[in-house]
């Protein structure tokens, strides 16, 4: 880790769920990649840029692994697939924060989700205060779409979970 990894304040761990598609019918026709779209009324109505890894914040108390499984159970409302778990390493966002993904060989019907939600005032300044999915739906995509849906901070995830099955 560099040293501006180290003094990051804020970390996020989350786990990227892969399959090939061939899981499905039967024939190895690629890769596809679990992504969920961003909850709440800032990310209704942006499909492109909208998707994330399935991830959330932990603090010093709890190991990055076991924040990322606790974060897919919150987000999706199912457990966390079982490993064996591929380290995808850490990105550090401009936002400053610092996350760390792992990827896992797993298949999982997106109707089974069960979301789990935030609070927050909606519209801003009005004092109403609204309950909203985490992530809104959860779908599989193809690397070539999953690169245009995908946030930009978490697009060097996807290119690394490539490298490693392709490789």
């Amino acid at each position: 880790m560099t040293k501006k990894a180290e003094k990051v304040k804020k970390r996020s761990a989350g786990l990227l769920l892969f399959r090939g598609a061939g899981d499905r019918n039967g024939a190895d026709q690629g890769v596809e990649v679990l992504l969920g779209h961003m909850g709440g009324p800032l990310w209704e109505r942006r499909d492109e840029g909208g998707w994330a890894i399935p991830k959330g914040e932990y603090g010093p108390e709890e190991a990055p692994m076991a924040a990322a499984r606790r974060e897919f159970t919150e987000e999706i409302g199912l457990p966390p697939p079982e490993g064996p778990y591929l380290p995808l390493g850490d990105v550090l966002l401009s936002s400053g924060k610092l996350v760390t993904i792992w990827a896992v060989r797993a298949d999982l019907d997106p109707a089974l989700m069960v979301p789990g939600t935030f609070r927050m005032e909606w519209p801003p300044g009005s004092g109403r205060v609204g309950e909203f999915p985490e992530l809104d739906r959860v779908a599989w995509f193809t690397p070539e779409v999953a690169g245009t849906k995908l946030v930009k901070g978490q697009i060097p995830f996807l290119e690394r979970l490539l490298g490693l099955v392709e490789g």
